[in-house]
């Protein structure tokens, strides 16, 4: 197999780029799932008992996770040799009175997650971001707790971070029945509604109505999965989530491979043709990312999986079709479908992801510029994107400081010598190994080049 010149960010150089035509082969480690990560040590965090948590996600937002609940008092053990893996000797203190800060860089979940959280506390809870996080919305999670009688201070910009939070009126183990339904509001994020879900054992239980624009309803329902495996009941519906007066335990839980993270060796084999096995992946999964394969299908590449993972391959002697499809279900892989899209025969339609501009950036518009600096032909829809391919040229592109355009767009380079990223030790948000494991799984050569 022809090597692949792979410039890699080991000493974060101002640029990263990929270049190279040859067939790729290959196996890529992936780290676990970003999602269930932190959905699950929020649970374990709440629970009575121990718990032990095998494969976290690597990337900076669980370690601002993991930070965060010790800030607030739980006792969590890294087991020696895996840092992956943890015990959660201890969950957060709710009735300590002292005040605390957490500062959640640039992590969108874990503010939110553990906003709600923090209205458990008796004590202040002062909750930061960097300033790319105090841009991002937090209007419904305050809105929701403020409702159920916590106090919420907004110490900068309105519905926005730095934000101090502190129990007050609000009431643990309340009786449900005698509560009144939450009102989501769905068009930004499913993250404020699975936040509340989370809490609400502790609450004694709660029901949020769910309105018929709610964006990521499928995350609600891997929320709801874990909590199941916690031991709380939990019911969700297209019009409410429903959350039982039941504690949670702690339980022994296993991060499962996390899908985003394949998006990546998967499009790399759609644009250069090839085939690529995923380790870990498992197909019974509730994350809703698992359907991008079928999206792959659709444009031309075979997909298959067995017990060790999911191979994905395209044979270069086939055309990669452009297609039309919704992506509000698994809104993160826009960026990878782009890309894909941008070296495809024929146009792509992507549609229902509108809310996507409230992201680590806007990824409409932000993606939209990055690729027509390559010379890709891109309009800009009020939901989404329509991308014609056209003779792509080398370009240094932004990232935007997000990690899933940096991802992305690195991999135009394997179309189109000269295309580099900037920034692109911002990966690390999700996946710190992304550039070595992209290259030593798919055979790269590694080199460190400063752009000049």
């Amino acid at each position: 197999m022809a090597a692949r010149s792979f410039v890699a960010p080991r000493t974060a150089p101002d640029t990263a780029s990929l270049s190279g035509t040859a067939r790729l082969v290959g196996t890529v480690a992936i780290p676990g799932s970003k999602s269930l990560s932190n959905r699950a040590l929020v649970c374990a965090a709440l629970s009575t008992g121990e718990s032990m948590l095998r494969g976290l996600a690597s990337g900076d937002d669980t370690a601002r996770m993991v930070a965060g609940l010790r800030a607030l008092g739980a006792e969590i053990e890294q087991l020696a040799g895996d840092t992956r893996d943890v015990v959660m000797r201890r969950g957060v203190a709710l009735a300590d009175a002292s005040e605390c800060s957490v500062h959640t860089g640039l992590a969108g979940t874990t503010s939110r997650f553990l906003t709600a959280l923090a209205a458990l506390r008796v004590g202040r809870t002062t909750i930061d971001g960097a300033a790319g996080l105090r841009r991002r919305p937090m209007g419904d999670v305050i809105r929701l707790i403020r409702t159920l009688g916590a106090n919420v201070e907004e110490l900068g910009e309105p519905n926005c971070l730095p934000l101090a939070v502190s129990r007050g009126a609000l009431q643990l183990e309340h009786d449900s029945s005698t509560r009144q339904a939450l009102v989501a509001q769905g068009g930004v994020s499913s993250q404020f509604v699975s936040a509340m879900m989370m809490v609400a054992p502790r609450l004694g239980g709660l029901v949020v109505s769910l309105p018929r624009d709610m964006v990521s309803r499928e995350y609600l329902h891997m929320t709801a999965e874990v909590m199941r495996a916690f031991g709380a009941h939990v019911e969700v519906s297209d019009e409410q989530v429903k959350v039982g007066a039941v504690s949670y335990e702690g339980r022994r839980y296993n991060v499962s491979a996390d899908w985003s993270s394949a998006s990546y060796p998967f499009a790399a084999v759609a644009i250069v043709g090839g085939e690529v096995r995923v380790a870990g992946l498992r197909s019974d999964t509730a994350q809703p990312e698992a359907q991008f394969v079928h999206v792959l299908q659709s444009m031309g590449c075979a997909v298959r999986s067995d017990a060790d993972g999911v191979v994905v391959s395209r044979d270069r002697t086939q055309s990669l079709r452009g297609a039309d499809v919704d992506m509000g279900s698994m809104s993160d892989l826009v960026p990878t479908l782009a890309v894909i899209s941008a070296c495809a025969e024929g146009p792509t339609t992507i549609r229902g992801v509108g809310f996507i501009r409230a992201k680590e950036s806007d990824r409409i518009g932000d993606l939209a510029t990055q690729l027509r600096a390559v010379g890709t032909e891109v309009q800009e829809l009020p939901d989404g994107l329509r991308i014609v391919p056209r003779a792509l040229h080398a370009a240094v592109l932004d990232s935007h400081d997000d990690h899933r355009l940096a991802m992305s767009l690195a991999l135009l380079g394997l179309r189109c010598d000269g295309v580099a990223v900037r920034d692109p030790e911002v990966v690390a948000k999700s996946w710190p190994d992304y550039w070595a494991a992209m290259a030593g799984g798919l055979g790269l050569e590694i080199r460190d080049e400063p752009h000049r």
